[in-house]
């Protein structure tokens, strides 16, 4: 199944002391790029959560937003130190006087910043591994909604490539009609050109033979047509398997064919052809760089 790289997907826990928010965003890009934004708390869980991130959505800018409520402050763990609040408060308020500045509110806040301004309170360790399955549970939940999303976004992509596919076969076979109708006329060039060889008077045969061959090769685009039809064929199989490298790949044997037929054919009608072809290969490039 085809996965888009862009996803997004949101989960919100609630339970009798703990409210976990979290979301996952993903866009297209060549690498793995995690970043993750978290409570200071869960620092040292961080390598856990990206190897967790990378092997569940693989590949693209991967973004992560995780947020912790506690429903009570006995719950979180930490208390204000009020005593050392109070006595940065004092400072703070008899130095702020010597510049003309009193606001309480803006004075406390910065209070609340200093060092130690909160107690930390040992947590049991059966309500941290409690408080971590339930984090763990929310992420893997947005990760799922994520994934959701790159499938419906994929179902998209893939009925767009079967329409470009379908439509670059379908002038490839207005190709093949234009072909028969192109072979009189290289056919009258290279009766010409062979007849003033034989009429001229250094007539060499080896260079007769040279000549054919050389007529032969530059407009046969038999093995091209040939190629270009069975890349169009494998590219539809390759969908199902939901490989982008893969895509990206035949995308480039697509192209070179199509060069080649446009080269060799010489052809006006034929030319046109080639860059209509072209047109709807450009569109499937840009859909490949989105697709894992």
């Amino acid at each position: 199944m085809l996965k888009s790289m862009t996803g997004f997907g949101k989960s919100v826990t609630e339970s009798q002391f703990l409210t976990v928010t979290a979301e996952v965003k993903t866009l297209n890009s060549k690498f793995t790029d995690i970043y993750c934004r978290i409570p200071k708390s869960l620092s040292f869980r961080e390598i856990e959560i990206r190897n967790l991130l990378t092997q569940a959505l693989e590949r693209g800018k991967i973004e992560l937003n995780l947020s912790t409520n506690y429903t009570n402050v006995a719950s979180s763990g930490t208390s204000i130190n009020r005593p050392l609040v109070e006595a940065y408060m004092k400072d703070l308020q008899e130095s702020s006087l010597a510049f003309g500045v009193n606001d309480a509110t803006e004075l406390f806040k910065i209070a609340l910043t200093l060092p130690n301004a909160f107690n930390s309170e040992t947590v049991s360790e059966e309500q941290a591994e409690e408080e971590w399955k339930i984090i763990l549970s929310t992420v893997n939940q947005a990760i799922a909604e994520c994934t959701k999303f790159r499938l419906r976004e994929g179902e998209i992509v893939n009925a767009k490539f079967v329409e470009y596919i379908d439509k670059i076969a379908e002038i490839l076979t207005e190709v093949e009609e234009q072909d028969k109708l192109r072979i009189p006329a290289v056919r009258e060039r290279l009766r010409k050109s062979v007849s003033d060889l034989l009429e001229s008077d250094d007539f060499d045969k080896n260079r007769f033979e040279q000549e054919l061959i050389y007529y032969i090769e530059k407009y046969d685009i038999s093995e091209e047509k040939v190629r270009l039809r069975t890349h169009l064929n494998y590219f539809k199989e390759v969908l199902k398997e939901g490989n982008g490298k893969k895509l990206n790949f035949l995308c480039q044997e697509i192209g070179r064919e199509i060069n080649t037929i446009g080269s060799k054919a010489n052809d006006a009608v034929i030319q046109r052809m080639v860059i209509n072809m072209k047109d709807e290969l450009e569109k499937i490039k840009e859909q490949t760089s989105n697709v894992l």
